[in-house]
């Protein structure tokens, strides 16, 4: 998806330091920060950017793994975040949200699904919402209609040797509408250097803006 000559990034959070999203591309149409959650829209976990009948989003869902309080903060945003995706679908126009979801949807997106079921990321919960998703709202796990490979991770713990031994999770995502997501036409996760816990996750589309 080429992005011109033109740069514009946002950076949406009223909360230093405690997260945001931002978009670097050429000047959009529209730019909207949040997605009506008086509640999350706060942190600044979503941006969304207008490119004629194309809208690219980054988007960043809550970790629940810091505490109990917080895995509750999580399912709070899932259940506001779904009618807004339902929103989005029925606007009529494609859509790519980009980011961190903080869900292994299916074992196949961890190294070691046996011994999280219980933990946030792969709750069964968590698991059925993104399956809902897909399923019932009608977006598409991008990545994975290009690459259904296993070990394809995107975030590792610090600890341990999780980076050298490759004992990662597959959280981060492009999610599409399906028009745009047929358009998809290489996916890769960019693993030769190591930025931070998390790697880019790289998809190109045949599609101009």
């Amino acid at each position: 998806m080429p992005a011109g000559d033109q740069g514009a990034c946002r950076r949406c959070t009223q909360s230093r330091g405690y997260s945001g999203v931002a978009l670097y591309s050429k000047k959009p149409a529209v730019l909207r920060s949040g997605f009506g959650s008086s509640e999350f829209d706060a942190e600044g976990r979503y941006v969304e950017a207008d490119f004629g009948p194309l809208s690219v989003i980054s988007v960043y869902l809550p970790s629940g793994s810091s505490s109990p309080v917080r895995q509750l903060a999580k399912f709070r945003f899932l259940a506001q975040f779904l009618p807004h995706l339902l929103q989005l679908r029925d606007a009529g126009r494609e859509v790519i949200l980009c980011g961190d979801w903080n869900i292994a949807h299916q074992p196949i997106d961890l190294k070691n699904w046996r011994s999280n079921q219980k933990n946030s990321g792969f709750l069964p919960e968590e698991r059925a919402w993104l399956s809902r998703v897909f399923d019932e709202v009608g977006f598409v796990d991008v990545f994975r209609t290009i690459n259904k490979e296993p070990e394809q991770y995107t975030w590792w713990s610090n600890r341990g040797q999780a980076w050298a031994k490759n004992v990662g999770w597959r959280i981060d995502y492009q999610i599409a509408t399906p028009g745009i997501a047929a358009r998809a036409r290489s996916a890769a996760i960019y693993t030769n250097r190591r930025f931070s816990d998390h790697a880019p996750l790289i998809i190109d589309y045949e599609y101009e803006i």
